[in-house]
């Protein structure tokens, strides 16, 4: 079973940066790290959960609108763990963000997306607060 612990989140200023982290196990079945397309996703209060980030085994990305050019997505195979760096943070980046994991197995070169129902396994998430 793929666990996932995701760290970084705080509360921040307008303008701030945070780095959040997330540590995957539990690869089992011959489906390693590399056979997954990682993402983050988050969740405002009242809103429906969202993607932000998603990356493949080969570092390809994807990125939602409201996040590009400020967040950036990356990831440590040999460590097994996610990073989402957040520049130029505001006040609407305020959620619990979450990292998640889809088993792609030999589709992994495909484009990662940012569709949640597509994400097999989920961590508990992290607060990220900003003020304004």
């Amino acid at each position: 079973q793929v666990q996932l612990v995701e760290s970084g989140g705080g509360s921040v200023q307008a303008g701030g940066s945070l780095r959040l982290s997330c540590a995957a196990s539990g690869f089992t079945n011959g489906f390693t790290y590399n056979a997954y397309h990682m993402g983050w996703f988050r969740q405002a209060p009242g809103k429906e959960r969202e993607g932000v980030a998603s990356i493949n085994s080969n570092d390809y990305s994807t990125y939602a609108d409201s996040v590009k050019g400020r967040f950036t997505i990356s990831q440590d195979n040999a460590k097994n763990t996610l990073y989402l760096q957040m520049n130029s943070l505001t006040p609407e980046d305020t959620a619990l963000y979450y990292c998640a994991a889809r088993q792609m197995g030999p589709r992994r070169w495909q484009r990662p997306n940012l569709v949640p129902n597509n994400y097999n396994y989920w961590g508990q998430g992290t607060q990220v607060t900003v003020s304004s």
